[in-house]
C-alpha cells in the first residue's frame, strides 16, 4: 500500500485498524509528562494522544509540566481543551527545575488565540501531588507514564512522602500503579541529549531507581522522522497547525518537517514497540554529566528502540496523527 497517496482521515482508519496492542475496551491509561516550549514535537505529541483518546485506545488521566516556563501548563490546557477534555488535570513543578522558553513563539500565540483557564504553571496543581492522587486511584500495573521532557516530576515522585492520597512512599506507589514508562530520552548505545541533560541529576536518579520497566526513544530514532508539511499546507485550525506552521519557516533544519522525537514516546505509550521498531535490552546509564551509556544487564529492565519501519513510513503515520481533528460534540 503506498500510503502517501491517502487522505489523512482514510490513513488513520487504516492504521487504527491495525494497530496490535490496546482496544476500545481495554484503553492505554496514559499520563503524559512534557516540557512544551523549547520545541514543538510535544504539541504532536499530545495531539496523537488525543487522536487515540477519540478511538478509545488511550485515555488521557492527567498532563503534567516538567519545565517551570511559564506558558508550558497554559498550552497543555488549550490542546486539552481543544479536542474537548477541558477536565483533564493539568500539574507543574512547584519546586526545583529547568526553565526555558519558547524562541520561536508558537507557545504565546496558542495561548493567545486558543480557550484555557490557566494563566501559567503557577495556576496548575503541584505536578508530584497530582501523581501521586491519580496513581492512587489507579488500578494495579495499570498506569504507562509517557515522559517527552525532562525527569523532574519523577525524580520528586520516586522521593515523595505518604500523603492523603496513598500512604505509600513514591517509589513504592510507583511500583504498585506503573506498568511502565516510555520515555523520549537518550541517545543510543551512547551520547547527548537534550531532555537528559538539561535535568541531569533527575535524569541519572530516575534511571538509576525507577522500579518498572523503561521504554527509550533515542535521539537517533526522531531525528530521521519528519513531519509537518503535509499539516502546515492543509485547511486544519487545530493548535498543532498553528504551532507548526509558526515554527517549521523559522528554522533551515525543518525544511522537509520537524524531526519527531516526542510523537514516537507517544506511538510506542500506545501500540507497544512491536508496532513500528526493534528493541535492544539492557540498561541505560545515566551519568552526572548528562552524557548516557548502555550496558548489557540480565534483568533488562532497559528498553531502547531501533527501527523496524522505516522512517519514511513512521513519519506517514505520525503525520495523519498530528493531522487530527477534533471530533464534532454530539448535542
Amino acid at each position: 500500500m503506498i500510503l502517501k497517496f491517502l487522505a489523512p482521515a482514510v490513513l488513520l482508519l487504516l492504521i487504527s485498524c491495525n494497530l496490535p496492542t490496546s482496544t476500545s475496551n481495554n484503553p492505554v491509561k496514559i499520563i503524559f509528562d512534557s516540557d512544551m516550549g523549547p520545541d514543538y514535537d510535544d504539541v504532536g505529541a499530545l495531539t496523537m494522544l488525543h487522536a487515540f483518546a477519540d478511538s478509545a485506545k488511550a485515555e488521557i488521566l492527567a498532563t503534567m509540566a516538567s519545565n517551570k516556563y511559564a506558558l508550558v501548563a497554559p498550552c497543555l490546557e488549550v490542546i486539552n481543551s481543544y479536542y474537548h477534555r477541558p477536565g483533564i488535570p493539568v500539574g507543574s513543578p512547584k519546586t526545583h527545575g529547568v526553565n526555558i522558553g519558547c524562541s520561536q513563539h508558537w507557545s504565546d500565540s496558542l495561548v493567545a488565540h486558543f480557550p484555557h483557564k490557566l494563566k501559567s504553571n503557577d495556576d496548575a496543581l503541584d505536578a508530584v501531588a497530582l501523581y501521586r492522587k491519580i496513581l492512587a486511584s489507579q488500578p494495579d500495573s495499570s498506569v504507562v507514564i509517557v515522559t517527552v521532557g525532562f525527569l523532574t516530576n519523577l525524580y520528586d515522585l520516586l522521593l515523595s512522602q505518604p500523603d492523603q492520597s496513598s500512604q505509600l512512599k513514591g517509589n513504592d506507589l510507583v511500583m504498585k500503579k506503573v506498568k511502565r514508562l516510555v520515555s523520549m530520552a537518550g541517545k543510543f548505545p551512547e551520547g547527548w541529549e537534550f531532555n537528559v541533560k538539561e535535568d541531569s541529576a533527575s535524569s541519572k536518579y530516575v534511571f538509576d531507581h525507577w522500579p518498572t520497566r523503561i521504554i527509550l526513544s533515542g535521539f537517533e530514532i526522531g531525528e530521521k522522522i519528519f513531519t509537518g508539511k503535509k499539516l502546515i499546507t492543509s485547511s486544519l485550525k487545530s493548535p498543532a497547525h498553528m504551532a507548526f506552521s509558526i515554527a517549521i519557516p523559522l528554522a533551515a533544519e525543518d525544511k522537509n518537517g520537524r524531526m519527531s522525537w516526542d510523537e514516537t514516546a507517544v506511538l510506542t505509550a500506545v501500540n507497544g514497540t512491536s508496532f513500528g521498531f526493534g528493541e535492544v535490552n539492557g540498561k541505560m546509564i545515566a551519568e552526572p554529566s548528562g552524557h548516557n551509556r548502555w550496558k548489557n544487564d540480565v534483568q533488562r529492565l532497559h528498553t531502547y528502540l531501533t527501527f523496524k519501519k522505516s522512517p519514511e513510513e513512521l513519519s506517514e503515520i505520525i503525520e495523519s496523527y498530528i493531522m487530527h481533528e477534533a471530533v464534532t460534540k454530539k448535542e
